[in-house]
């Protein structure tokens, strides 16, 4: 008998980033890559793509370390997160319970098994924009305004995990997510595997870290509305003295468009057009990728570059 599908969990709500160039990441946050800020607390500034509904989709913290401080998802509803608490709390992997912050109200806050932190809410604070930038249709949170890349929507992200077979069970069972794609090799293990909670194609990925390093962060992607847009993206960070990882390409697992650069403080962000493509059909069952498929690179035969598999953050160096 098929399990049921869970939609307890509704979308990833929002990412919090670990700085050392506090300044220099929030400059090219907000005027290369075209973030809005929407508040500050502390060492924490609070930014959001143009058409994010919610006072916040990134978390940005100074910090003496990079990587990622923890990952939020938003619930369907009150009950929902009651539920999800009660089988993460069966699990054994929660941390507590904590007051929220500027962007949202109470939160759960547990651990993967690779040692990344995660974080349920439901109570959330809309974005209420100046007068300056309320949009003319009311069906979108801000005006669009065109400042740098001007990214529309938090997306997905990618962490590095040392086991992700485990990741897989942990998954579906505390999120109710599923797989939508993964990559087998040779020797047993899992290289990678997309996640989703709702339809999109994915809203998380994890990939082995060849480093061996548990918990540590790969990228965050936030999306644009079309391909010329990546290729835009491309000549604004040119421009600006960003380095360019890999891309513009095609990825052949989801099919993603995809350009990727490094930020001041060394966490990798991707500019990302996912096209059209959703996971409507009930049954999906995963695709299943092999380490002789992989091998041939992305969609159009742009090899993948080592740095993909051993770049992550906090850098190898400083925590072995």
């Amino acid at each position: 008998m098929a399990t049921e599908p869970c939609f307890d969990v509704a979308h990833l709500g929002h990412v919090e980033l670990f700085t050392n160039k506090p300044e220099q990441s929030l400059d090219f946050f907000v005027n290369v890559y075209g973030l809005t800020e929407s508040g500050r607390d502390g060492d924490s500034v609070y930014l959001r793509a143009w058409d994010d509904y919610e006072f916040h989709t990134l978390k940005l913290t100074a910090s003496k370390a990079t990587g990622m401080g923890h990952v939020a998802y938003r619930t369907s509803s009150p009950q929902a997160l009651e539920r999800r608490v009660k089988v993460i709390e069966d699990m054994g992997c929660g941390i507590g319970w904590i007051d929220g912050d500027l962007g949202h109200g109470r939160a759960f806050r547990f651990n993967d098994p690779d040692g990344h932190v995660f974080e349920l809410y439901y109570d959330t604070n809309d974005y209420l924009p100046p007068e300056a930038e309320k949009p003319a249709l009311k069906n979108i949170a801000q005006r669009y305004h065109g400042r740098g890349v001007a990214v529309r929507r938090l997306d997905h992200l990618n962490l590095l995990a040392t086991d992700v077979s485990k990741i897989r069970d942990f998954m579906v069972t505390s999120l109710g997510s599923r797989v939508t794609e993964m990559i087998q090799l040779d020797n047993g293990r899992l290289g990678g595997c997309w996640f989703t909670v709702n339809n999109k194609s994915y809203d998380v990925a994890f990939t082995e870290d060849h480093t061996g390093i548990p918990a540590r962060f790969h990228h965050i992607t936030y999306a644009v509305d079309q391909r010329e847009d990546v290729l835009r993206a491309a000549d604004i960070f040119l421009e600006n003295g960003v380095f360019i990882e890999t891309g513009p390409h095609k990825h052949a697992i989801q099919g993603t468009f995809f350009l990727y650069v490094y930020e001041p403080a060394g966490n990798r962000v991707e500019v990302a057009n996912a096209g059209a493509r959703l996971i409507l059909r009930p049954d999906w069952k995963p695709v299943v990728w092999t380490e002789a498929e992989r091998r041939k690179g992305q969609a159009w035969g742009l090899k993948t570059i080592e740095s993909f598999h051993t770049h992550g953050t906090p850098p190898a160096e400083s925590v072995e």
